[in-house]
């Protein structure tokens, strides 16, 4: 698993991550609300935190929000390496 922080600035975190097959991003809880853009198309699962998993085909440009609190951690499922752009939201005063 390797990823690399694209953009920081007082608004948004953006980073690109790489799994490669069988690789994971490891437990984690989102402390902030996000966006995801697949690079590639693939298949992710996601366990969430009574250890069910989640498959989800995931698709080339096609983004997906998620609300801060999401505690999970996401293995690459498919054969292909996995690529995806992640980009968090900072709170914004006003």
């Amino acid at each position: 698993m390797s990823f690399h922080i694209q953009e920081e600035n007082a608004r948004v975190r953006v980073t690109r991550w790489t799994l490669e097959p069988g690789e994971s991003t490891g437990h984690h809880t989102h402390e902030l609300d996000y966006v995801v853009v697949p690079v590639v198309s693939g298949v992710q699962i996601v366990t969430v935190p009574s250890g069910d998993e989640i498959t989800r085909a995931i698709t080339a440009g096609e983004a997906y929000f998620r609300e801060a609190g999401a505690t999970h951690s996401v293995r690459n499922g498919g054969t292909e390496t996995l690529v995806f752009v992640e980009t968090e939201l900072f709170p914004t005063a006003g």
